[in-house]
């Protein structure tokens, strides 16, 4: 559910946007659920629609949610999914800055989740 405070400085997108980050982030929403039309959202806390279109543009940036035409917008992962990739995305600039390869890259990860955790 989302709460708006209106005597906050605090812009009606950005609490729209912050408290559905929050949600996803905390797992409450989803990957794969899908949020209510801006049309919907807007007219539950009574606020433009433009306001509520960019709060999801903002989200889908962000690369929480994705919108699918008109099928509607889903929740596409956590922020850490996302955290996740960007890491692994990260990773793979580094080891072809190093000259490896996949294979290399592959064999090096493999080794490190073989081994035991330490005690």
């Amino acid at each position: 559910m989302i709460t708006l405070d209106p005597a906050s400085p605090v812009p009606p997108y950005e609490q729209v946007r912050a408290q559905l980050a929050d949600q996803i982030n905390g797992r409450e929403l989803v990957a794969g659920t899908r949020l209510p039309t801006v049309r919907r959202l807007a007219s539950d806390l009574g606020l433009a629609i433009n306001t509520v279109a960019r709060a999801y543009r903002e989200l889908e940036t962000s690369g929480l949610v994705e919108t699918r035409g008109r099928a509607g917008t889903f929740v596409s992962g956590s922020g850490v999914e996302q955290e996740a990739r960007a890491a692994a995305h990260a990773y793979l600039e580094r080891i072809r800055t190093l000259g490896l390869d996949a294979v290399d890259s592959v064999r090096l990860l493999q080794g490190l989740l073989d081994q035991k955790a330490p005690r």
